[in-house]
């Protein structure tokens, strides 16, 4: 297969746990032709959506990996266009989302569905199954999420376009910063932002549990936060261990699993703390590698096992 990543810049990634590395490389390990895609390399040329692609290749010595000349190609040239670009989802990943949109209707295919990516905001995702949530208040008002502080005792807040654990605070009824995190998260009002009630089970991890058409990859790998940091994100700090989903987890993932497939949502990560679903990961989920390392499953073998069926 001809297969096209749209993707960060490569000497941004970190090879040794990057996702996108590790699809990368068991494509090539299997035969396909891989071509890396910057953002700005998707444009519309006489209604035709257009990409400007370079080869890519892994290798030895100075540099990692290789790269070739840049050429243009129409988005129906390739088997498979998978969509890796990280947030923030601001306008350009908006227009991106866009033309990928228009490439699928020119007859490509595109992992993750363009349309469900715009469509699924990764905060507000969990309200598609509220049986497996916690209780959460999505406002932009001050006033409404002090009272949302008294009534649970003990919240977290986070911006609805946020990753990594960023811009993520925990606050309680007696905290003195209320105020000013308040202030600063919803830009004085004028930000919506998400509120959860805080679950204790994050001491024992922020489970990531990976869907890949429709199915759950079989270990989730629990991202423990540092001692005194409510984050579990490994951007944060936060230690990873893979271990088999529970009961519970897999309840949750095949659940969700039946409507993210519906939705052409072919590569998603769960976020579950204790019981609960907090995030649904659409844009570029990663912790391949590390469950990788750490188990017998290969999450990069299974996800390419299923695109070569599609």
């Amino acid at each position: 297969m001809r297969i096209a990543i749209v993707i960060d810049p490569i000497e941004s990634l970190k090879i040794a746990k990057d996702s996108s590395v590790a699809i990368m490389r068991e494509a090539i390990n299997r035969g396909h032709s891989v071509f890396v895609i910057m953002q700005s390399g998707l444009l519309l040329r006489n209604n035709k959506v257009k990409m400007i692609a370079q080869t890519f290749k892994f290798q030895t010595g100075n540099s990692w990996y290789g790269v070739g000349s840049f050429e243009e190609f129409e988005a129906t040239d390739f088997d498979a266009i998978i969509m890796r670009k990280d947030p923030p989802f601001d306008n350009e990943y908006l227009y991106s989302t866009y033309l990928l949109s228009m490439a699928v209707d020119q007859g490509a295919r595109v992992f993750n569905n363009p349309q469900s990516i715009r469509n699924w905001n990764e905060k507000l995702g969990i309200t598609q199954f509220p049986q497996f949530t916690t209780e959460f208040l999505v406002t932009s008002n001050n006033q409404l999420i002090r009272q949302f502080i008294k009534e649970q005792g003990d919240i977290v807040v986070k911006p609805l376009d946020g990753m990594g654990g960023s811009n993520i605070y925990r606050l309680r009824a007696d905290d003195p910063n209320i105020s000013v995190i308040l202030e600063t998260i919803t830009n004085f009002g004028q930000q919506t932002i998400m509120a959860q009630r805080y679950l204790p089970a994050i001491k024992q991890g922020d489970k990531r549990i990976l869907v890949i058409d429709g199915e759950p990859v079989p270990y989730a790998l629990a991202r423990v936060p540092l001692k005194g940091e409510t984050r579990g994100n490994l951007a944060a700090g936060g230690t990873g261990i893979a271990q088999p989903l529970s009961d519970r987890d897999y309840e949750i993932a095949s659940t969700a699993g039946t409507t993210l497939k519906e939705q052409g949502l072919f590569l998603v990560g769960l976020d579950v703390i204790g019981d609960y679903l907090t995030e649904v990961n659409v844009t570029s989920p990663t912790c391949m590698v590390e469950i990788a390392s750490q188990t017998d499953c290969k999450p990069a073998n299974i996800f390419l096992d299923a695109l070569e069926l599609k």
